[in-house]
Order: structure tokens, then sequence, then C-alpha cells
């Protein structure tokens, strides 16, 4: 497949799990690709393994730090056509025993992340008419038990995406994000332990009641790779939902 040929990518967490199967599927599709992540051994391992253009690390908290990754991005790149917002942490607590500094953490990451990338990476991103993906999740749209705070960044990363496509519209750029379910990765399980004490029903039943089974990492690049496609040309300010039926399901 080539529905991607030479398309410029910058993505973010991308030297493991869902950043780094998105990176891959891009590369497979005819793209090229910037790993861009905190642990800089393991994004040059991942760009070595899977051959990506080039590597520009940040912490997505840090302002300066983000703009010259994007810009070091660009360069390497000769311009940039997709922007992929990825990085993410989660945290589990009972919301009103979460402690502030963990608080403002998420939401540092969660939230400031993206904002800052978006606006590091707008202008080049109007130059060629490209998009932005930002990976959101289900915790955006519904509430859960433990991950009070993982929800609202979740929710705040949707609404910067509507609103971030409705003012860029003019100008050709176009903003959407993808709501996985729980998917098979590091982050879900280390939420596997608190989430079967906090319902008392073991993991892998409450997947197989509720979304059939986890997702994949393959699963969410597949509909990243067709929202940043010329496929998707009349989509912006959309929030698609990747999670095997489980908030469409009241039982």
């Amino acid at each position: 497949m080539t529905e991607l040929n030479d398309k410029r990518v910058f993505v973010t967490g991308s030297a493991s799990g869902i950043g780094r199967a998105i990176a891959e599927l891009f590369i497979a599709n005819g793209a090229r690709v910037v790993i861009s992540d905190i642990n800089e051994d393991a994004a040059t391992t991942t760009a070595s393994e899977i051959g990506a253009a080039g590597v520009a690390n940040c912490d997505v908290t840090d302002e300066a730090q983000v703009q010259a990754a994007i810009a070091q991005g660009v360069e390497i790149l000769g311009g940039l056509d997709v922007l992929v917002n990825n990085a993410g942490i989660e945290v589990s607590s009972p919301l009103l025993e979460q402690s502030t500094e963990s608080f403002d953490k998420i939401y540092a990451v969660n939230v400031r992340g993206p904002f800052l990338a978006m606006k590091a990476a707008i202008g080049p991103l109007i130059e060629s008419k490209g998009n932005i993906v930002n990976i959101s999740s289900v915790a955006g749209v519904g509430g859960s038990p433990l991950l009070g705070s993982y929800c609202a960044t979740k929710a705040a990363l949707i609404q910067l995406t509507r609103v971030a496509a409705v003012e860029m519209r003019p100008t050709g750029v176009r903003v959407n994000a993808v709501c996985p379910g729980f998917a098979d990765t590091k982050m879900v399980d280390r939420l596997i332990p608190d989430f079967e004490a906090a319902t008392e029903v073991p993991f892998g039943d409450l997947i197989a009641a509720k979304q059939g089974r986890l997702g994949t990492p393959q699963d969410i690049a597949e509909v990243v790779s067709f929202l940043a496609s010329d496929r998707a040309s009349w989509i912006t300010g959309s929030h698609y939902i990747l999670d095997g039926g489980l908030t469409a399901s009241l039982v």
C-alpha cells in the first residue's frame, strides 16, 4: 500500500506501544517518519528497527524541547504533512485521593503536550495543508473508577481537537482524534491489578464481556493511518471510538 507515500510524519511517544505501531504502519504505507520520545535510547533503537527517517526526542511538557524537536523533525523530513500526538501517561487512583502533583503531571503530559506540539507544528502543516491526529481514549467520553484525571485529560484532548479543527479549517489543515478502548499495551497491563481489586472481576472476563477482546496497537494504527491519508480529506473535528462496542453497551 502506498496511500501515505512520501507523507512526512512526526509521531510523539513512538518508541514503543501504540506510537511504534503507528510509525511502523505509516512507513509500510510509504511515509517517512520521525520518531520522538522521552526515552532517547528506546527511540533510537525503534528508529533503527523500523527504518524511520530520524529521531527528534523531547519531553512533551517542555515547550522549548517540543519546539526544538518539531523543528528538527521538519529539517530531517524537509517539511511536515502529519503530526500524531500519541505521548501520554496514566494515573490509577480514586480521584479525590489523588495527589495534586500527579494530577498536574498527567495534565502536563496528556493535554499541555499535544497543545504545545500542535502550536509548534502548525506553520509547516499550513504550508503542506497537512493534518493532525490526536490519540485520545474512550475514557474521554465516559467515566471510569480509578481513572478520573485520565478521563478528564482525554476529554480535554477531544475538545482541543474540535476547536483546533474549526479554527484551522480555512487553512486546509485537518485535526481529528481516535479514542481506543482497552488495548494490549504496557499501560493497560499496569492497570489490571487495580481494576480487578475495584471490580472484583477478573480483567479477562471484564474485557470479554464489555469489548470482546483487547484491542491491538495495530487496530489503532489502522484508523490513524486512514485519518492521516488523503482518503479522509473531508474529515475534520471528529473523534473515532475504537472499542469493540464497549461504550455502545448498557450491560
